[in-house]
């Protein structure tokens, strides 16, 4: 089947959310989760002071470029390719070029395994991002994405969340 490696994806300007969006989209309509791993926007948080007030934002660390977990083949290339808003990918002419793990270290990306001390069933805090403050249970763990999915109750009804593995802690 063959390896999956990161690439990096040249986007419009302000397009790399909607990529992202557009991507998994056709990930999930064309069933290639097991060829294009993950689709990444890599932000950084960002403490800006206005008018005395302590900020802290999220800012995109490579405006203009999306990371793309997959198994490069004539699929994947075209699917990625072809999405509305990618202008192509990084390297020499049209052949993708993979990021060393070097490349990878450096913008925080490993391809190890983490290690969680949380499982299905914990309980867990939600300590950063829009769910801040919130309590649910995990429902399922995905390593490859170094995500969980959570159950948050929201207007009386339990609706399943995905969240990173750094935006979690156990109860």
């Amino acid at each position: 089947m063959g390896e999956s490696n990161w690439y990096v994806v040249h986007t419009y300007s302000g397009y790399e959310n909607k990529v992202k969006a557009d991507l998994e989209k056709t990930i999930e309509n064309r069933k290639l989760h097991d060829q294009i791993l993950e689709v990444a926007v890599p932000l950084e948080e960002v403490v800006e002071i206005k008018n005395g007030v302590k900020k802290t934002s999220q800012k995109k660390m490579f405006p203009g470029y999306v990371l793309i977990n997959m198994i490069m083949n004539d699929d994947t290339w075209y699917v990625v390719r072809n999405t509305r808003g990618v202008t192509g990918f990084v390297g020499p002419g049209s052949k993708p070029v993979p990021l060393s793990e070097e490349e990878m270290y450096h913008m925080g990306i490993s391809h190890g395994e983490v290690q969680v001390d949380f499982e299905e069933g914990d309980n867990v805090a939600v300590i950063s991002g829009v769910w801040e403050g919130t309590v649910g249970t995990i429902q399922s763990i995905n390593q490859s994405k170094q995500s969980v999915t959570i159950h948050v109750d929201m207007f009386g009804r339990e609706t399943p969340v995905e969240l990173n593995f750094t935006e979690v802690r156990k109860l």
